[in-house]
């Protein structure tokens, strides 16, 4: 667990995140986290859900129409 202090930022309020933090997340200046509601409360992430969402989506659709896939393909 980490205690994380609100600072001010312009007319915003920010987090900074520890190098360590940032290690564990996998980001760097310029990346982005995406804020995710949960039943525990809200989790940071560098992993976009609706993109997740919409990849499995897609490897759905492939695995089912993969011979039309192919066809189209030749």
């Amino acid at each position: 667990m980490r205690e994380l202090k609100l600072t001010e930022i312009g007319n915003s309020l920010g987090v900074v995140l520890t190098k360590d933090l940032l290690a564990k997340l996998r980001v760097d200046k310029g990346d982005k986290l995406f804020a995710i509601e949960t039943t525990n409360g809200v989790e940071l992430s560098p992993y976009d859900p609706e993109l997740a969402n919409q990849l499995e989506r897609a490897a759905k659709i492939m695995h089912e129409d993969r011979n039309v896939l192919r066809k189209l393909a030749e």
